[in-house]
């Protein structure tokens, strides 16, 4: 699985006021953006367009089921392939001058969009984000200590280096892991919105997940033993944990509707035979887990 991570950075032209979590906001702006910046009939629904299945809109936000798919034949969409990872911090209050920095992962074939992705960023710049609409300049987009895309000049430096996410499991035996869930993480299982991560109801959320990711944006059906990987996951226990519930909601333009993104943050250690669970957990924390994940929600970091 290909994956591509790059850095944007802002600068402010004004003072402006954020949310605490920022990341509906900033993939709220980046969505009606992107919409106004790719599609010709801004009118229509995407199914009803003539260019469904061929625009980078339709494929970006709303990635159809192929006809022919192996799999999720009964669903509409397939999960997305980008992930807007904002800041962590709470601040809100921005001065004139301020940075303000967040990350974009590409999964798959959506690496092949960068430039309408660059654009975009460009375009929600001038529109403005945040309380009355401030303005702000794209200053660059990064990769490591590398800038691919110059936003003074205006200039395409460099294509994104590309990264593969592996799947090896380690030769050597792992018995306990810390998990730091970093963003609100909604996970559903069995129906029910998850607020006690018990190890078994996370992870058939987190293979599912890679597994989607792989075969709609990598062209790679996974060979994951799930049944076994699920069984074997109700044996691992929690032995620490100090989580807290975050009550957050977005406003969707699309569906008119407000839309709950309320979720658990916090730390949990657990213990067991871990070994078979690692490089999907390892993979979770760029590729997240759960619901909401264009937002950045669902983000964690582990710890052997």
């Amino acid at each position: 699985m290909e994956i591509a991570r790059v850095s944007i950075v802002y600068r402010t032209t004004d003072e402006i006021i954020l949310p605490q979590y920022k990341g509906s906001t900033i993939r709220g702006a980046f969505g009606n953006t992107f919409r106004k910046v790719v599609c010709p009939f801004k009118g229509k629904e995407c199914k009803e367009c003539l260019l469904v299945g061929k625009c980078v809109y339709n494929y970006v936000f709303e990635t159809p089921i192929p006809s022919g798919s192996k799999i999720m034949r009964k669903y509409e969409h397939a999960p997305h392939p980008f992930i807007i990872e904002p800041p962590l911090d709470t601040r809100t209050e921005y001065k004139k001058d301020d940075e303000l920095t967040f990350n974009l992962i590409l999964i798959g074939r959506a690496i092949e969009y960068l430039p309408y992705f660059i654009y975009t960023f460009e375009m929600l710049g001038e529109k403005g984000i945040g309380r009355g609409r401030k303005k702000i300049n794209l200053v660059s987009i990064n990769q490591h200590k590398s800038v691919i895309y110059d936003g003074v000049a205006k200039i395409l430096r460099q294509p994104p280096v590309k990264e593969e996410l592996k799947f090896d499991v380690p030769k050597h035996k792992i018995k306990s892991i810390k998990i730091e869930f970093q963003t609100p993480t909604r996970i559903i299982h069995q129906g029910a919105v998850v607020q006690n991560p018990e190890f078994c109801k996370i992870i058939p959320n987190l293979l599912r997940r890679i597994a989607l990711i792989s075969y709609f944006h990598c062209d790679d059906l996974l060979n994951i033993d799930f049944k076994g990987l699920i069984k074997k996951a109700e044996t691992i226990k929690t032995r620490l944990e100090f989580f807290k519930y975050e009550q957050l909601q977005r406003y969707s333009g699309r569906q008119k509707k407000r839309i709950p993104m309320d979720g658990f943050v916090g730390v949990v250690i657990y213990e067991g035979e871990l070994t078979p669970f690692y490089p999907y957990l390892k993979a979770g924390e760029i590729l997240h887990i759960g619901k909401g994940t264009a937002f950045g929600m669902g983000k964690y970091k582990i710890a052997v």
